[in-house]
C-alpha cells in the first residue's frame, strides 16, 4: 500500500498487518533494500503484534526525491511517517533496524526516548570510520552503468553478504537492478551511503538510551559489517541481550529465517 506524505508530497510505499493488535513494530529495511528481505517475518509477528515495514524513502518503491540522504532526515522521515498512519508520540513502538536501518532506528529513537518500548538492532551500521572493502564493491555495483558488468558486480556482492554465496536467489539480483535503474535510484544509494559510511554515532548521545531494552543480533559471517561492531555497541548499550546467529552473514533473516523470527519473538514478548 501506499500513502502521500502531507508535507513533503513524496509517495510511500509500505506493509502492514495485523491492525487490529495494540502494539506496534516498525521494520527499517538496509542500504539499497526493501520489504521484501524481511521474508514473511513481518507477517509472522502480526499474530501478536501491529507490524509495519516501510520502503525508506529513495528505495524500493518509494519516491526518490534529490535529497540529501542523512540519518538525521531518515529519523525524521520515520516520525512524520508513523505520524501520518496514525501512531501518535504518546503510543509505544518497536522498531527492528537491519544495518542502515540499524542506525536510523538508533536516530528515531534518541530524537524519541518516551516513544520507544524495545529495540532489536540488526548488524546494525553507525560505528563505521569509513566503508569496508565490500561496503565499496556494493556501490560500485550499485553505480556501475554498463548492463554487461553490472549484473555480475551485484550478483558477486550479494553472494558475499551470505555467509553461503549458493543461498542466493537469482531474482534477488535482477529486482535489485530494477530498482537501481529508477530515476533518482542511485542517487539517493550514493548519498545514503556516504552519509552513513563515514560518520559515526556520537557515543554521549548513544547513551542516552541504554536503559532501552535492546537486542543487538549479528550475522557469526558478516563480510560488510564485520561481527566486532557488536562489541562496539555493548560498550555503551551494556545492557543490551547480544546473540550471534551461526552460519549467516549481513542478513541473518534472509538464510536462518525461523530461527532469527523465534530469537526475536522471544525478546519482544518475554521479560527482557
Amino acid at each position: 500500500m501506499y500513502i502521500e506524505l502531507k508535507e513533503e508530497g513524496f509517495k510511500i510505499r509500505y506493509d502492514e498487518y495485523g491492525k487490529d493488535k495494540q502494539k506496534h513494530i516498525l521494520f527499517i529495511h538496509g542500504l539499497g533494500s526493501s520489504p521484501i528481505v524481511w521474508r514473511d517475518i513481518p507477517q509472522a509477528l502480526s499474530e501478536y503484534f501491529h507490524t509495519i515495514s516501510i520502503d525508506l524513502i529513495g528505495f524500493g518503491e518509494s519516491d526518490k526525491p534529490q535529497l540529501n540522504y542523512t540519518i538525521i532526515y531518515f529519523a525524521q522521515f520515520i516520525k512524520n511517517f508513523l505520524t501520518q498512519i496514525g501512531i501518535k508520540d504518546k503510543d509505544k513502538i518497536i522498531i527492528i533496524g537491519h544495518s542502515l536501518g540499524g542506525y536510523i532506528a538508533i536516530e528515531y529513537a534518541i530524537e524519541n526516548k518516551t516513544h520507544i518500548e524495545k529495540l532489536v538492532l540488526i548488524d546494525s551500521s553507525g560505528m563505521l570510520e569509513k566503508p569496508t572493502p565490500l561496503l565499496e564493491q556494493y556501490l560500485d555495483a550499485a553505480m556501475e552503468t554498463d548492463p554487461n558488468l553490472r549484473y555480475s558486480k551485484v550478483k558477486k556482492v550479494f553472494e558475499n553478504l551470505l555467509a553461503v554465496p549458493s543461498r542466493l536467489i537469482p531474482i534477488i539480483v535482477d529486482i535489485f537492478i530494477s530498482v537501481i535503474e529508477k530515476p533518482g535510484a542511485k542517487h539517493a544509494f550514493e548519498s545514503a551511503f556516504r552519509n552513513s559510511t563515514t560518520t559515526s554515532i556520537n557515543l554521549e548521545r548513544l547513551k542516552q538510551i541504554k536503559d532501552i531494552p535492546c537486542l543487538i543480533m549479528w550475522g557469526e559471517k558478516d563480510n560488510l559489517i564485520p561481527l566486532d561492531h557488536i562489541n562496539k555497541f555493548r560498550q555503551i548499550l551494556k545492557d543490551a541481550k547480544l546473540m550471534v546467529i551461526a552460519d549467516a552473514g549481513h542478513s541473518p533473516f534472509v538464510e536462518k529465517t525461523a530461527i532469527v523470527y523465534q530469537r526475536i519473538l522471544t525478546f519482544l514478548i518475554g521479560n527482557t
